[in-house]
């Protein structure tokens, strides 16, 4: 969590763009981007240098050549404000549009990437502020970058792009990607998905550098996301070049429409948190995609494009508004019988409806499901009631000692039946605890056959069953009884009050 230190030093930074005349939040973002990728590229450089020196060895990944060693950070910091503004709009950029290659995705996405800050005066008072931000621990740096992005959030459409951290983390440990996955997020936004799985293989996983097939795999085609914003793919872009992958594929696509139809079947594992805009031009969605699914909505029509996208015992998790769950058009009904009986619905996990505050209240629930195209596949789906995150659900979001994800993670990886198995479906006479759990559980796991009966109807409530305190029941005999003694004794008392009267 960024400390109030920390959080002091990046408004500082944000305020010096906002007094300097740039006022919109993703072009502070992006500018700011460009600075701190700026300097984590000397820091990379510096690392594999001293690495080198110790170990004799030739510098690995060399950043900047012997030509470009006056484009590095720490040379840009002893520059005049007007040569530094100079070197930064003539030099450094040019360098890092052609930092990723020719015809690599990241090269694709900073061909028009732009220097706008306006004055020498304040690119200087920016670049010693980035200065003097702390980034030696990889977990301040995401906690840095994360507030940052939840800045996005206050432009107000723009907070789609932002899923918090902890809940990202959550669904990417739930769906453990292996070294043999390819991942796709096709509304990737900043990449956050697409980097905390880069992180979890690292370290669930550390062959995936070691081994040379494994690291090319790891670089240049495990990792794929989409979106129609060109700056939020410039920020992913960055992002996951800071994050260590060296040639994820990151690009401009219109995931609904039929550029997206090149996709089908192609990955391993979606994850993704898609906009929820509520509907769009439905002449320029994809034609293959209507025929699955007739409906303006986006979060059908991406739920419906998750499943095509998934290759056969693909696996997807993903968060939808809770009317995806209990919707009644026919559009929401036959998805989710998709879900349940053409392919294997893992799980329902219902959020807290202020996890995503403060920029919207919206109720939320990840979807687990894995592509089986094999009717009959669902034999149970597992609910869990999440009731706290670890944050409070006001507009604050406070650190708080309540936190279920910890227990939900443990409940759902005791399904595992072996380390090597890939979350197998739970039968009869299985050990998972989970199926025999009480429907007034926190977490319980509901028959195919009833969600079928339901009109597959997915929301938790339909089946949670609500424990009532217990209420002693007097037989009628004894009411009456009482009854006819609160009687004699009001009669008595008024004989009594009589008598005094005189």
């Amino acid at each position: 969590m960024i400390t109030g230190t920390l959080k002091s030093q990046v408004d500082r930074v944000w305020d010096a763009f906002w007094s300097g005349g740039i006022s919109n939040p993703l072009e502070v973002i992006e500018q700011i981007t460009y600075l701190l990728f700026m300097r984590q590229l000397d820091d990379a450089q510096t690392l594999a240098e001293k690495k080198a020196n110790r170990l004799g060895a030739p510098i690995e990944n060399r950043i900047f050549g012997p030509e470009e060693q006056l484009l590095r950070w720490s040379r840009l910091r002893t520059l005049e404000p007007g040569d530094l503004f100079t070197r930064v709009s003539e030099e450094v950029f040019p360098f890092l549009r052609r930092l990723g290659g020719v015809g690599s995705a990241y090269a694709a996405q900073m061909k028009d990437a732009r220097f706008t800050i306006p004055t020498p005066q304040l690119l200087a008072r920016v670049v010693d502020l980035i200065g003097a931000l702390p980034m030696d621990d990889r977990d301040t740096n995401g906690d840095l970058y994360e507030y940052m992005l939840s800045k996005i959030a206050s432009a107000g459409q723009n907070g789609q792009f932002r899923t918090p951290r902890h809940i990202i983390k959550l669904m990417v440990e739930l769906m453990a990607p292996g070294p043999r996955d390819e991942i796709c997020d096709p509304a990737c936004g900043t990449g956050g998905f697409l980097v905390a799985a880069a992180e979890q293989l690292r370290e669930a996983h550390p062959d995936v550098l070691t081994d040379a097939v494994q690291r090319k795999h790891f670089h240049h085609s495990m990792f794929h996301g989409y979106d129609f914003d060109s700056i939020m793919l410039r920020i992913g872009a960055m992002n996951l070049v800071l994050h260590g992958v060296e040639g994820a594929d990151i690009r401009y696509r219109d995931s609904l429409s039929a550029a997206g139809d090149v996709d089908v079947e192609r990955f391993t594992l979606v994850l993704a948190n898609p906009p929820f805009a509520g509907s769009l031009d439905f002449e320029s969605t994809s034609k293959a995609l209507q025929r699955t699914v007739k409906t303006r909505k986006t979060e059908l029509l991406f739920l419906a494009h998750f499943i095509r996208m998934l290759k056969a015992g693909g696996r997807a998790a993903v968060i939808v508004p809770d009317g995806v769950l209990f919707g009644s058009s026919k559009a929401h009904k036959d998805l989710r019988r998709t879900l349940v009986e053409d392919q294997r619905l893992d799980a329902v996990i219902k959020l807290p409806s202020g996890v995503f505050r403060p920029y919207a209240g919206v109720s939320t629930a990840i979807l687990l499901f894995t592509k089986t195209n094999s009717p009959g596949d669902t034999k149970h789906v597992w609910f869990y009631d999440v009731q706290a995150d670890g944050f409070s659900l006001d507009d604050k979001r406070n650190p708080i000692e309540a936190n279920d994800l910890p227990d939900l993670l443990r409940r759902w990886q005791s399904k595992l039946a072996e380390p090597a198995s890939q979350f197998p479906e739970p039968v009869e006479g299985s050990p998972w605890p989970e199926l025999t759990r009480a429907r007034t559980d926190q977490s319980f796991c509901v028959p195919k056959d009833e969600i079928a009966a339901q009109g597959y109807d997915l929301s938790l409530n339909r089946y949670k069953e609500v424990v009532h305190e217990d209420v002693d029941h007097q037989a009628p005999g004894e009411i009456v009884a009482e009854l006819e003694a609160l009687e004699s004794e009001i009669g008595a008392g008024l004989a009594e009050l009589k008598a005094l009267l005189g």
